[in-house]
């Protein structure tokens, strides 16, 4: 029996509701390369300031953005023996810097310093740049020290690349052109579903950095087929449901597996491919990891009904429980 719902029908509906548009990323890449080419020019007429370069970060540079982002992610980085140490203390430090850096191209309220980040707003368009410091050493792999928006403590500094983890994301993108990072999207757009209905104050978790790591391992071990985007999702499913994610996910790119810590580490373990003892699940617990089996066996068994359905409305409301209300199919 043929499936109600193929392929083309999830192609359709990340086309139609989760891709971010091509033209949104581009407009919105030529904003912060607005923001970079100043900063470079500000930084070579001021011999001595403090502010290295800035990188694109985050879903956008990487080609895994969904449609419904809200901030564009940049990485500053910065002189270490200059900076202040405690994070409330850089954060506005850095604000008043990029303040004299785009003097006569912001006004200062459109540059404010935030929890973890500076938030640069451009009013024209209503884009809303978030500016992540890195304190630097001068590594040619552009390696530096940021504090991840979990950490418990407020100084604990974890050692990080964006330019390598860009570089990470591509070899994978370069594996499997279109197909890798349109699976990580809809991923991310289940995740998405999974928070907006979960009960206020107990948000379901499942960060965007872990899910794009478990599909860089899934393609690595040619465990799922990423080009028919049906049976993706399904094997990315079953591999949650069988494994409990009880399974050490790490990768020898940057560093060799014997750096990685020999006693397990936490509830996950889904290691940083740039630095061997950052568990980027460090912070989630067995509620956590059982709320996320629970919700991949909840998807899996949706797949597995649609592909039995007798008719397309009934494929079509297995599907809603993986890709939300919005899916017609």
């Amino acid at each position: 029996m043929t499936p109600k719902i193929t392929h083309a029908d999830v192609v359709a509906f990340a086309g139609r509701a989760v891709n971010l548009p091509r033209e949104t990323a581009i407009d919105k890449r030529k904003q912060v390369n607005t923001l970079r080419d100043r900063l470079k020019s500000h930084i070579a007429d001021n011999p001595g300031f403090s502010l290295v370069k800035m990188l694109h970060a985050g879903s956008v540079a990487k080609g895994t953005a969904l449609r419904t982002f809200n901030d564009f992610d940049v990485a500053i980085y910065v002189k270490r023996d200059d900076a202040p140490v405690e994070e409330a203390e850089l954060v506005e430090w850095i604000a008043e810097r990029l303040r004299a850096a785009y003097k006569g191209l912001l006004a200062p309220s459109q540059i404010t310093p935030g929890t973890h980040c500076v938030n640069v707003h451009f009013k024209s368009t209503g884009t809303d740049v978030d500016v992540v410091p890195v304190l630097y050493e001068g590594d040619a792999d552009d390696r530096g020290y940021l504090i991840a928006k979990d950490a418990v403590d407020r100084t604990d500094w974890l050692l990080t690349s964006v330019r390598l983890h860009l570089d990470f994301v591509q070899d994978r993108k370069d594996d499997c052109p279109d197909d890798w990072a349109q699976v990580v999207r809809l991923v991310k757009w289940w995740v998405r579903e999974q928070v907006m209905n979960s009960p206020p104050g107990d948000k379901f978790r499942f960060k965007s950095f872990m899910i794009e790591l478990l599909c860089a391992h899934l393609l690595d071990t040619a465990r799922v087929d990423f080009t028919d985007y049906v049976t993706a999702l399904d094997g990315f499913f079953d591999y949650i449901v069988r494994t409990e994610l009880r399974e050490r996910i790490a990768f020898d790119t940057y560093y060799p597996a014997s750096d990685l810590p020999n006693a397990r580490v936490g509830e996950i373990e889904i290691f940083d491919p740039v630095n061997p003892t950052n568990n980027t699940a460090r912070l989630y617990e067995h509620r956590d990891r059982a709320r996320i089996v629970d919700a991949a066996e909840a998807a899996l068994d949706a797949i597995t009904e649609a592909s039995f359905a007798q008719t397309k409305d009934q494929a079509v409301k297995c599907w809603q429980v993986v890709l939300g209300s919005r899916f017609r199919g």
